[in-house]
């Protein structure tokens, strides 16, 4: 079993000795600078104001917001959907599919990792056939060949793990079946529907290595495998799935929201569940320095119980530089404990490097976004 040594941290002033609980009255707000996310030594400061009550912006250094629902549609390649967030570790897409991929993907610059935010259908890959529906999460092994065949249409959020491969957070002292057993992983499988596409009709795979794709045509389908045995597949999980881990008395860092891990990124899945119900605890997110990572959310469905004026299919965007926290609604909400239960479905992306923005995104900004931490009477006029 791992183990530490027990620490003395230094205080100074008034504070709360437990963090995210119990605040000193005349300083109710509190901030955590941390390093490595939330795994390294951290720092809680207790303010007489919300750390998020700037007045205006200057600088390309700011939180930003981007509808994606208003980007065009993309065709029926996943290539084709633009990069809207990336770095040397990762690729950032949405894609729109309505109709039956005409040729089979390949990835070779990393795994694929696909979130059904919309629509359904079905998935043919070298490992068999796979039902997805809303709310799925698909894994996608590097050089993976794969083609989905939508019943409705479908809009997938892409990340790539450029390089890497995706992997399960370790789950320490809760043990690996927390948050979801790994025997809730679903894989393909060599059924009717799989040998009934092994025709000989012609296909073309489409394979992106370096960002640039490259075509391989065969005059029949290369999915035909007719088995397979192994501990390498393509994985799927649905967000209903997850249960999260929770505490009464204690607000729980994103970090224990962790689904997959790779080697410069992690992704989190923020679920419905109950709210801290302990009269200390602090019942929002609490508000951090971003000092080593940049954090990407995507909203995928419900009711975003820290943020104002956010609707499914919005992103947002907080580099690293600047704290961030619930919005004032939000926060005054949990002070008050308006609510006992989260509704919220999100995708949190976190890199450990900056991450830089395609053009594609420029289009789509919700302008207004950095202003929307300042109190209603300070706004400026609609």
């Amino acid at each position: 079993m791992s183990r530490r040594w027990i620490q003395h941290p230094h205080r100074e002033g008034t504070i709360s000795r437990q963090a995210h609980a119990d605040f000193p009255e005349q300083a109710p707000y509190e901030r955590e600078a941390g390093r490595s996310g939330f795994f390294g030594p951290t720092a809680h400061f207790h303010h007489r104001r919300p750390p998020t009550s700037w007045t205006r912006w200057e600088g390309e250094l700011r939180p930003r917001a981007y509808d994606l629902t208003a980007l065009p549609a993309s065709d029926q390649s996943p290539w084709s959907a633009p990069t809207l967030l990336h770095n040397a570790a990762v690729q950032y897409r949405i894609w729109r599919l309505d109709a039956p991929m005409p040729a089979l993907a390949r990835n070779a610059d990393g795994d694929e990792l696909l979130f059904v935010h919309a629509g359904g259908g079905a998935m043919y890959c070298d490992y068999g056939h796979l039902e997805l529906e809303q709310g799925d999460y698909v894994v996608i092994p590097r050089g993976t060949m794969w083609r989905l065949e939508p019943v409705s249409p479908m809009t997938l959020l892409m990340i790539e793990a450029t390089n890497d491969s995706y992997q399960l957070p370790e789950k320490g002292l809760v043990g690996p079946q927390a948050i979801f057993d790994p025997a809730m992983l679903d894989v393909p499988a060599i059924d009717e529907a799989f040998l009934a596409q092994q025709t000989d009709e012609p296909w073309t795979v489409e394979i992106k290595r370096l960002g640039r794709v490259s075509r391989v045509h065969y005059d029949y389908s290369p999915l035909d495998a007719i088995g397979w045995h192994g501990d390498l597949a393509v994985a799927r999980i649905n967000w209903r799935h997850i249960r999260p881990l929770m505490s009464h008395r204690y607000h729980l860092p994103p970090s224990a929201h962790t689904t997959f891990v790779a080697g410069r990124f992690v992704i989190c899945t923020f679920v419905p569940r109950p709210i801290e119900s302990d009269p200390g605890a602090l019942k929002v997110p609490f508000f951090h320095n971003n000092d080593d990572f940049d954090e990407v959310i995507f909203y995928h469905a419900g009711d975003f119980f820290s943020r104002d004026n956010i609707e499914p299919g919005t992103i947002t965007w907080h580099p690293s530089g600047f704290t961030h926290g619930p919005h004032p609604k939000a926060l005054a909400a949990g002070q008050a404990s308006a609510k006992t239960f989260t509704e919220e479905v999100a995708v949190m992306l976190d890199t450990r490097d900056p991450l830089q923005a395609g053009p594609a995104l420029d289009a789509v900004e919700l302008k207004a976004y950095a202003d929307s931490w300042r109190v209603a009477d300070e706004r400026p006029p609609a």
